[in-house]
């Protein structure tokens, strides 16, 4: 269905135009409708939110306006701000994404904080990141561990491509990205780290999510097709074989009960060191599993 011409803003005026399309953004029931559109005119005119206020009294170009229009138009079909820009931040750094990765979240930046914490008395550890998308963990990761040798696995050479060239702009050496499906594969050779953000929505709620994640965002790596605990069950399997002794295994987790449900596989596979940590919002969104 055609938008009605009442669904754009009509002043190129910066200051006027955050407000003009953040009311309409509001009216449609968006979420966070001002931060969506500083986020555009951020990228559009490339300046951070306090110089895109300094600036406020300025008006758009007529590239810049056209440009501005046609990304407001996708927002207003609800597609996520970041595959419109190309670009989210994660652990205080930008990285390129598009429909074929997960768009990186700050609660999964808990899972590199709980990471970092694992494996601060080794000098160089090896990890595995299972389900890599973007990149995003394993790249933080090797930002903040140059020593570190780092295996990034994705079923997706679309997504790989995508981390490849994050790595790229990063200046991250220390990472090699493989094509494989850990359901199907053992990776070569131990690891002291397995980290992994998985699908862990069931089926039965994907068609409840928002529309900016069910009909934007790549299914593959939102869920199993299942019960949301089947990468959970396959890695509990594998440990054994390619964990380290004393080595751990940090995953991200669901919300309501997954991730008791998801802590109960490991529990019941004879794992003792297991526990759930919170992210900042105070909800538990990451499992920590050692051996040894």
């Amino acid at each position: 269905m055609p938008l009605e011409k009442s669904s754009f803003p009509t002043s190129r005026q910066i200051l006027k135009l955050v407000k003009e399309a953040s009311a309409i953004l509001e009216s449609k029931g968006f979420s966070s409708p001002k931060t969506d559109i500083e986020w555009l005119l951020e990228t559009l005119l490339d300046c951070s939110r306090s110089e895109l206020y300094e600036q406020g009294s300025k008006e758009l170009a007529d590239t810049q306006w056209d440009k501005f229009n046609s990304w407001f138009r996708r927002r207003l079909n609800r597609e996520p701000v970041q595959y419109i820009t190309g670009w989210a931040e994660f652990y205080g750094r930008r990285f390129n994404v598009a429909p074929a990765v997960l768009i990186p979240r700050p609660e999964t930046e808990r899972l590199v904080d709980v990471a970092l914490h694992a494996v601060a008395n080794q000098t160089a550890p090896r990890i595995l990141d299972v389900g890599t998308g973007s990149g995003c963990v394993a790249l933080s990761l090797a930002k903040e561990l140059p020593h570190a040798e780092i295996i990034a696995l994705d079923v997706s050479e679309e997504a790989l491509n995508i981390a490849r060239l994050n790595a790229q702009d990063l200046e991250v050496k220390n990472v090699s990205f493989q094509l494989g499906n850990i359901l199907k594969n053992v990776p070569e050779g131990s690891f002291d780290l397995i980290v992994s953000n998985p699908p862990y929505i069931p089926a039965d709620e994907v068609p409840i999510l928002i529309p900016e994640i069910q009909e934007y965002e790549p299914l593959v790596a939102l869920t199993d097709h299942a019960d949301g605990l089947t990468f959970y069950h396959r890695l509990a399997y594998l440990a054994p074989w390619i964990l380290n002794p004393g080595g751990w295994i940090i995953m991200e987790v669901g919300l309501g009960d997954h991730p008791q449900r998801a802590r109960a596989v490991f529990q019941e596979e004879g794992f003792k060191k297991t526990a759930l940590i919170k992210d900042y919002n105070g909800d538990e969104r990451v499992l920590r599993v050692g051996t040894g």
